[in-house]
């Protein structure tokens, strides 16, 4: 059947570029040993309490979910402070981003404003469901700029995208910052704060948006199980919305996309408070260590409220990256982001840690 059938957004589209895995550079380079640094991923693996919750889980894998998730919703509640009925939960917090469009976007007429180098998957989305992606210049040292964001929506703005702490650079937006740029929407714009590294921002009570999201009519915050709480491979996040937003969300959402197994450990790990503690711990640790060491070894490195340093090393990224990858260590090359000169690298363990920075000096300075 011929191609033009299909809708011209995918003809031409260029999907999500994830970063390589362990057993591509094993394979690739003939390593029995790989430290991935590489997609943010929770430094210490998986909570115990989780792993137990899977395992007795698993016999249950032939069964539907509850949809909707409601035990897990009225858990995430609690531990945030909210009523349940402004939480819900998707296959990751990408599917509550692909819910919002799909509620609020109008193809064709609607716009969505957020700033370059930012997540790929509000740029990727808005592409799929044809709706126009209008990105603002960065400012001085790739500050969020959120005064240009309110200058560039208009009443046709479904949706202005703000990820603090932001991904790939680690900056984040103060709540007060934010409350201030949700004040000057026009009316029907809905303000997304992406907080998917809040859990690594000190104090969080000065950056996080979610205390708002009752009060504030326009307000959304997203939220994930990937990074803090260790389930990247479980696809968990969820929408803090307010009541008005969230009815339509949960009547457009497919049902069950939460499955049984990924509902089971998050319930497990929202209890497991020495995992969280512990993480919280080796990730400040660690990126102190990554902020004091790098400028040491030449590098230019930017301030980070997550569980990840950029940094522009004094040679070409990609040689770098390339070099690290023979040595075993993965991190990001930030190409795909539109910065070329810059790579991203999380916070490992201490001992994961300490090898890349190891590595990095041997290729600067070896």
């Amino acid at each position: 059947m011929s191609s033009q059938r299909v809708r011209p957004e995918i003809r031409d589209f260029t999907p999500y570029v994830p970063g390589l895995s362990v057993e591509e550079i094993k394979a690739k380079y003939g390593l029995e040993h790989v430290i991935k640094l590489a997609s943010n991923e929770n430094p210490l693996g998986v909570s115990p309490l989780a792993q137990e919750a899977i395992a007795r889980a698993a016999g249950q894998a032939f069964r539907y979910p509850q949809n909707h998730s409601p035990r897990l919703t009225a858990a995430i509640g609690k531990a945030m402070g909210l009523d349940p009925a402004h939480i819900v939960c998707g296959n990751g917090s990408d599917e509550i981003i692909d819910l919002l469009f799909r509620v609020l976007a109008q193809p064709g007429k609607s716009n969505v404003v957020c700033y370059e180098h930012a997540f790929s998957m509000y740029r990727l989305t808005a592409k799929l469901c044809g709706v126009e992606y209008r990105e603002v210049p960065r400012g001085e040292d790739f500050r969020l700029p959120l005064e240009a964001l309110a200058e560039t929506v208009d009443g046709n703005t479904a949706m202005v995208f703000v990820t603090s702490p932001d991904n790939p650079t680690g900056l984040a937006a103060r709540a007060e910052e934010l409350m201030v740029l949700s004040g000057v929407l026009p009316e029907g714009t809905v303000l997304v704060c992406d907080e998917a590294y809040m859990d690594f921002t000190w104090p969080p009570e000065e950056y996080s948006m979610l205390a708002m999201v009752a009060e504030l009519s326009n307000v959304v915050v997203l939220r994930t199980f990937s990074k803090a709480y260790g389930l990247a491979g479980l696809r968990l996040g969820y929408g803090a919305l307010p009541l008005w937003l969230a009815e339509h969300v949960r009547r457009a959402r497919p049902p069950f996309t939460v499955n049984v197994i990924a509902e089971e450990a998050a319930l497990a790990v929202l209890e497991d408070d020495n995992f969280y503690s512990e993480t919280l711990e080796v990730v400040f640790k660690g990126r102190e260590l990554l902020l004091k060491r790098l400028p040491e070894l030449g590098c230019q490195v930017w301030p980070s409220q997550a569980n990840f340093v950029m940094f522009k090393p004094p040679y070409p990224a990609d040689q770098v990256c390339e070099e690290l990858l023979k040595r075993g260590v993965i991190v990001r090359h930030l190409k795909s982001f539109g910065l070329a000169d810059n790579i991203r690298v999380n916070v490992g363990t201490k001992a994961e840690t300490e090898g890349f920075l190891k590595a990095l000096e041997d290729i600067l300075h070896g």
